[in-house]
This record gives structure tokens, C-alpha cells and sequence, in this order.
């Protein structure tokens, strides 16, 4: 017996494609798959998310709907993966709270905090200088406690997810082989031909707009990081420089972060609707990466203005927001999915 309905399901479709295989060179679904003849919850969420949703097995199965098999892979294993975020999350209670509000309560918490700091900062900023309305030490130590819960969330849910797909000790070759699938998409190909999205017809959008979303957040937040070493080794406070290396990173990045969640909300919304699945905490994710991302851009082309104190206000309370919800939404998804790869990574090289 298995946990939920679409864990059945999942079982049923993963026992009906361990008996075709006709799908096994399309990604590591399948070859994973293939390695088993039992499927206990813990494996089928390993799937799932190490499923990336480019749809080529629903296209090229015989048995899809309307076959009387129905066989939908991509669609189940997204339900499953969705249920995995909150099956995970810790503290569980918290979990279904954001599930199916996710949005709302992000931007609940977003017009809280820019009331709170309007009301209790006042509006004085001369020269770009964030400070004067809300001091560095109370802006780190705000920021940072919330951040670190997220941390810790997002750790404990990995420890369970790694703990229920089979405890085992990863190498560094595991993990540098999982690093190489997670950086390139390696499996939201098809196969080699594309991602499917709006119809059979492959396309490389979504990966593009994938890549763009990943290293928009990486580029972000290592400006974050060389303005922290910039603060407190150097003595080098903000506002910075246009050509500073924190802002140079930090445009780079915003400018990712605007394109690629953008993308990707266009693709989720024009896919397929036998392929779609899920748009709770997803979009709350890619809505709020947008909204960090904006706020920044435009804090930064009107820092020196009057419009600086609102700006500021909205940009802490979207950020804010952001890292409540990380532990509860889409952001986990990378996490679990890298596991799976190392995961799998480990698998292929016991073979």
C-alpha cells in the first residue's frame, strides 16, 4: 500500500514501463526505474524528482491516452513531486499553510514588512544611502534570522527526501557528476531532440529560461556575498558604484531573474494541459524571483531619487517573503532533484 492515490499510480506506470522500456535512452527516469522490480514510496519519489517534465516519454509511449493502459508519466511523476514538498517539509505542519496559498501569503508578508519599515523607518535617504532608513546591524540581523530558518528547513527536508530514496555515503566523483547534470539540464532534452511543451514539437526554451532563472539566482547571490566581504573586510560600505563588482554582479543577475521566471511562467501556462500539473507553490516561487529581481533593478537605476525609501521598503518585503517560503515551494525542487542525481550518479557507477 502506498501513501497517496498518485503514489499508487506511479507504481502502476512505472510496472507497465519496466515491462516496455521503450523510453529507457530519453533521461535517467528509466534506467533508474529499471534497476528495480519494487517501487516503495521512497523510490518513487527518487523519481520523480529525478524526472526534469521535458515530456518526450508521454509523446513516444504506445500506451498513452486514450490506450487503455494510460500511461502519462510526466504528468503523474509532477504530482508526485509536487506532494513531495510537502511530504518533506519541515516543520510538516507549515507545509499545506503555503501549499495552495503560497502566492497570497508571500504577498501578505511582502505589504506587512514595507508597512512596517515605512512606518517605523521614516522616508529620509540622501544619495542612495539605504542606511539612514534602516540601519545595517538591524537590517543583517533581521534578514539573517530569517534566512538562517530557511537554511535549516531546507536542510532538514533533504535529510529526510536523501534518508527515504536509501541512505548511502556519496563520493565526490557522485557528487561532481551530479553538479555536471544539474549545471547543463542534462535531462530536459527528450532524449537529444528538446523539451516538449505546447505540443510534440521539441524546443530548448524552457532550458533556456531555466538557465537563465539558476544562474540569475547564483550571480545574485554572490553579489550578495563580495558586498558582505566588501562591508565587513574592507570597510567598503553602500552604496556602491555602477562599476563595483557587486553591482555589476547583482545587474547581471536581476536581469536573469527577470527574463527566465518570466519565461517560465509563459511555458508553464501555455504547456500542454495533459502535461501540466501543478501551479501552487511553483508560481509563487517564479513570482516572487521576479519581484526580487525587479524591485532590485529599479532600487538601483533610482537609488539617488525620492522614489529610493518605497523602493527599498517593497525590496525588503518581497526578499523577506522569498526566503520564508523557500522551504515550502518549487526552491526545493533543485535541492531534491540534485539528490536524485547524486543518487543515480551513484547508482550507475555500482553497475
Amino acid at each position: 500500500m502506498h501513501a497517496t492515490e498518485s503514489l499508487t499510480e506511479a507504481d502502476r506506470l512505472m510496472t507497465v514501463c519496466n515491462s516496455c522500456r521503450y523510453c529507457e535512452g530519453l533521461c535517467a527516469v528509466f534506467p533508474a526505474m529499471e534497476m528495480r522490480r519494487a517501487f516503495a514510496d521512497g523510490d518513487l519519489n527518487y523519481l520523480a524528482n529525478l524526472c526534469h517534465g521535458c515530456g518526450a516519454c508521454l509523446y513516444d509511449c504506445q500506451f498513452a491516452p486514450p490506450h487503455e493502459f494510460a500511461v502519462n508519466v510526466p504528468r503523474n511523476l509532477a504530482i508526485v513531486r509536487a506532494e513531495s514538498y510537502r511530504h518533506y517539509a519541515w516543520p510538516r505542519a507549515l507545509a499545506p499553510v503555503f501549499d495552495r496559498n503560497g502566492l497570497w501569503i508571500a504577498l501578505l508578508v511582502v505589504a506587512c514588512v514595507t508597512a512596517f519599515i515605512l512606518a517605523f523607518t521614516g522616508t529620509d535617504a540622501r544619495n542612495g544611502d539605504f542606511y539612514r532608513l534602516m540601519p545595517h546591524n538591524a537590517m543583517a540581523g533581521l534578514f539573517g534570522a530569517v534566512f538562517a530558518y530557511a537554511i535549516l528547513a531546507l536542510t532538514m527536508s533533504l535529510r529526510s527526501f536523501w534518508r527515504d530514496s536509501g541512505e548511502r555515503a556519496a563520493s565526490w566523483r557522485d557528487l561532481w557528476q551530479a553538479m555536471r547534470d544539474a549545471g547543463s539540464l542534462r535531462y530536459l532534452d527528450g532524449g537529444g531532440v528538446g523539451c516538449m511543451n505546447e505540443d510534440e514539437r521539441p524546443t530548448d526554451n524552457r532550458r533556456l529560461y531555466h538557465h537563465l532563472t539558476f544562474y540569475g539566482f547564483l550571480l545574485c547571490f554572490a553579489a550578495t556575498s563580495v558586498a558582505t566581504l566588501y562591508h565587513y573586510l574592507l570597510g567598503r560600505h553602500a552604496p556602491y558604484a555602477y562599476t563595483d563588482l557587486p553591482v555589476l554582479l547583482g545587474t547581471a543577475g536581476g536581469i536573469g531573474l527577470v527574463i527566465g521566471p518570466v519565461g517560465l511562467l509563459a511555458a508553464k501556462f501555455k504547456r500542454d494541459p495533459s502535461l501540466r500539473a501543478h501551479t501552487g507553490m511553483d508560481v509563487a516561487f517564479l513570482v516572487m524571483l521576479f519581484l526580487t529581481s525587479a524591485t532590485g533593478l529599479a532600487l538601483l537605476a533610482l537609488r539617488n531619487t525620492s522614489s529610493l525609501a518605497p523602493l527599498l521598503a517593497i525590496h525588503l518585503g518581497v526578499v523577506l517573503a522569498l526566503f520564508l517560503t523557500l522551504p515550502y515551494g518549487k526552491f526545493v525542487h533543485g535541492l531534491y532533484r540534485f539528490a536524485a542525481l547524486v543518487r543515480y550518479a551513484q547508482e550507475m557507477r555500482q553497475l
